[in-house]
């Protein structure tokens, strides 16, 4: 008996071909998390795929449950294929860290209606053009943010002072910003006024990238912080982030 057909929306994250002609195509979906689907003679046809298995594009799958955890892939019908991010090396290198960190930090099997949606407004984003910095640190913040791993901002992570024009500090493994009494001269110095902008892009839509102006100061800062947090709930450092930083050494 023929296995039922059964569909859903999902971003290509990477594929490798298989074989003289198929391909496995690992995908993010909301409502299932990361997948694999296997496309048979998806390299030798393009009617039933066609760009649709290539990385960072959207597009409504149709697949039959396949052996063990694996999807076979039967049709796709294209949504976007985001071809401006194949237009310049840094928009594909940031576009390839996103998707390696959703990788990293999200299983399968579950629903992440709101990481997806993120993603891809954050894939959208640099597809036309975003500005790069923004379009970073938005991403980690909320990403961290969605999968609960957000840190104390606003009041010190030890004695839960509200802060007050003063100097901070910052130590993820002490729960996040610390007054420097609390502090005892650890953890990196940033601005009180970083941690407010911060706060406050929390406060908006997940999906919206447009209209934030950050500056020089809070991108640093927020760069100090999330790689912090990032490095305790990474199993590793991403390959993709070692791609980014030839990148902005070469032009530095």
């Amino acid at each position: 008996m023929s296995r039922a057909l059964l569909r859903c929306e999902g971003v290509v994250l990477r594929h490798i071909n298989y074989a003289e002609a198929d391909r496995i195509a690992t995908i993010f979906t909301a409502e299932w998390g990361i997948k694999k689907g296997f496309a048979r003679s998806a390299r030798a046809s393009s009617k039933r795929f066609g760009p649709a298995l290539e990385p960072f594009t959207q597009a409504m799958f149709y697949w039959r449950q396949g052996k063990g955890e694996l999807w076979s892939l039967q049709e796709a019908d294209l949504i976007t294929t985001r071809n401006g991010l194949r237009a310049d090396l840094d928009r594909l290198a940031l576009a390839g860290y996103g998707v390696e960190l959703v990788e990293m930090l999200v299983g399968d099997g579950e629903n992440h209606q709101r990481i997806y949606e993120l993603l891809c407004s954050y894939l959208n984003y640099l597809d036309r053009g975003g500005d790069h910095a923004v379009a970073r640190l938005l991403f980690e913040l909320r990403m961290v943010y969605l999968l609960g791993y957000i840190p104390h901002l606003l009041h010190c992570s030890e004695c839960l002072k509200i802060f007050d024009n003063e100097p901070i500090r910052f130590d993820s493994r002490r729960g996040g910003c610390l007054c420097l009494d609390c502090a005892g001269g650890k953890g990196i110095v940033v601005g009180l006024g970083s941690i407010g902008s911060l706060a406050r892009s929390l406060r908006v839509s997940h999906q919206q990238f447009e209209g934030f102006k950050l500056g020089e100061t809070t991108i640093r800062d927020a760069g100090l912080i999330l790689s912090q947090v990032l490095r305790r709930i990474l199993p590793r450092e991403p390959n993709s982030l070692k791609f980014l930083s030839g990148l902005k050494a070469r032009e530095s």
